[in-house]
């Protein structure tokens, strides 16, 4: 079966009502921010997207994204390949409701509707990755080059003797 491309921007009430799906793929190419944090940014998000409506009656968008991505060790520097996966399900809302947010349960996050009522799909998936990245990638303990680690062994030497401020204390309390 041929991947197809995740649609950018959906209306999410409309999708809900047709219990629509989506599998297929965005191009890591698309999302310039997640981009910015690999050393190759070639190769495809495979994406799963479910709408539909939950028994309150609220929207949802929940679905799933998978890559494999190449990113910098951070203790020896070399590429470092790595498996994304991140998991999610969003409820929309008008941002103009407030008092909207109290009634969503914790499962869902919540997302935002633009002004005609549409959620950016590519935006979602892009934010739910880039929360799946490591702060500091490094390789597994033992697999860094050692020649590449810099790292300084050596004594600690020990600070210098500073003068006790209270000293002055037990000499007038002697007196």
């Amino acid at each position: 079966m041929q991947k197809v491309k995740i649609p950018i921007v959906i209306d999410p009430v409309r999708a809900a009502q047709k219990r629509s799906s989506f599998d297929g793929i965005v191009p890591l190419a698309n999302l310039d921010r997640l981009s910015e944090s690999l050393l190759d940014p070639n190769g495809d998000v495979e994406v799963t997207v479910h709408c539909g409506t939950d028994e309150q009656g609220l929207t949802y968008i929940q679905g799933e994204a998978r890559c494999q991505i190449q990113v910098r060790c951070e203790r020896c520097g070399d590429a470092m390949p790595m498996e994304l996966d991140a998991s999610f399900a969003y409820t929309p809302v008008r941002s103009d409701i407030d008092s909207a947010h109290d009634d969503i349960p914790e499962r869902y996050d919540v997302v935002e509707k633009n002004e005609h009522g549409e959620v950016n799909l590519r935006q979602l998936v892009e934010d739910e990755l880039i929360l799946a990245l490591p702060l500091f990638p490094t390789h597994e303990e033992g697999q860094c080059d050692p020649a590449k680690v810099q790292m300084s062994w050596g004594e600690i030497e020990p600070e210098p003797e500073k003068p006790n401020p209270f000293a002055i204390l037990q000499e007038l309390k002697k007196k």
